[in-house]
């Protein structure tokens, strides 16, 4: 499923317009970026939860050259399912 799926079936599921649905999975997504965008977790609970893990800096090389390359901080989103999600997807 694609975002276009969920929109659709959103649409089907409510009654909504295509517009009002896509209005919808948009806020919804928007929303979750911002608050990991801030550092927040979010969950959704039987489903997932979405966090943020930060990474120092370190010191690399670069594998053509073998230069040594500073690698500066990051930040990266994580994905976990949640338990529900893991035994509904165990059971088909």
């Amino acid at each position: 499923m694609n975002k276009i799926d969920l929109i659709q079936a959103l649409k089907d599921s409510s009654h909504q317009s295509k517009s009002e649905a896509e209005r919808i999975v948009a806020l919804f997504f928007n929303k979750m970026a911002d608050a990991l965008a801030q550092g927040d977790r979010v969950e959704i609970r039987g489903l997932c939860s979405f966090f943020v893990k930060k990474y120092s800096g370190y010191t690399g090389r670069n594998p053509k050259t073998g230069e040594k390359v500073k690698v500066a901080t990051k930040k990266l989103p994580f994905f976990k399912a949640g338990k529900e999600l893991k035994e509904r997807v165990d059971e088909i």
